[in-house]
């Protein structure tokens, strides 16, 4: 792939050859380092999608923006923001709404991510937040997903938390170019979250996150630094070495000298 931003029929044309790599990213910091990282594509919010300075950022990666909130929308909406997004500079959009919603973009020109498998948004219908397709039954539920977004106009699905063998199985079948989110290597890209990567927090890292930094304990080392500079700025001001000679302006002798007879003089 060359240095230059992909189309979405460069994406496609890549299906079955080899994988991709895309994250999640939610500052212009993570979007700088993933685009100086070689990552070919990102999930993004839809604030740092519009943030002016993001291309400037990320100017070569393939860009997805969209979040759950986009499936509590009206078809009229989720069409608005679709709009909204491209003129900011996205690539496609992250749709997890109605099939009617996706054939709605798709009659627009507006290239669409669907999502199968474990939905966070619509995890109540498969029983949570846990695999999706341990059955044959739900396996052929998650394929059926897949082939009613390609009808309905979908160049791309994230599949979630699906087994390996069942993911791999699909992609096979399916013009669809699947983005493996715990779903095995049998796709067309990797997906993972930027925190996850990075170690920066402490709460349940998923079973298909893997953790390269630990970036929570250095939030935690700053912290610290932070609370010890905090207070030796309190005591300084207590006793009296800050504001110290370097910390303040000065007036001439003589301009200070005429000030205080005006004022004396008030």
């Amino acid at each position: 792939m060359s240095s230059k931003r992909p189309t979405v029929a460069d994406v496609l044309a890549l299906k079955g050859r080899n994988q991709l790599t895309m994250l999640r990213v939610t500052t212009l910091e993570e979007a700088e380092a993933a685009q100086k990282a070689g990552v070919e594509m990102l999930s993004v919010p839809p604030e740092l999608m519009t943030d002016p300075r993001f291309r400037d950022a990320a100017p070569d990666c393939f860009t997805v923006p969209g979040g759950d909130k986009s499936v509590y929308v009206t078809k009229d909406e989720c069409l608005g923001e679709a709009f909204r997004m491209i003129r900011a500079g996205a690539d496609a959009v992250y749709c997890a709404a109605g099939l009617d919603t996706i054939r709605t973009l798709r009659a627009e020109g507006v290239p669409v991510c669907g999502h199968v498998g474990l939905i966070p948004s619509k995890a109540t219908w498969t029983g949570g937040f846990k695999a999706v397709g341990k059955t044959a039954e739900s396996a052929f539920q998650v394929w059926k997903q897949v082939r009613t977004l390609e009808e309905a106009g979908a160049f791309a699905a994230e599949i979630e938390v699906v087994p390996a063998e069942v993911a791999t199985a699909i992609s096979k079948r399916t013009s669809l170019f699947m983005i493996s989110m715990g779903a095995g290597a049998g796709c067309d890209a990797q997906y993972l979250f930027a925190e996850d990567v990075l170690g920066a927090h402490r709460g349940h890292y998923p079973r298909h996150a893997k953790v390269y930094r630990n970036f929570a304990a250095e939030y935690d080392r700053l912290q610290r630094e932070r609370v010890a500079a905090f207070a030796e700025f309190v005591a300084d001001v207590e006793k009296g070495v800050y504001p110290g000679p370097g910390h303040v302006v000065r007036i001439p002798r003589d301009e200070l000298d005429r000030f205080l007879n005006d004022l004396a003089g008030a």
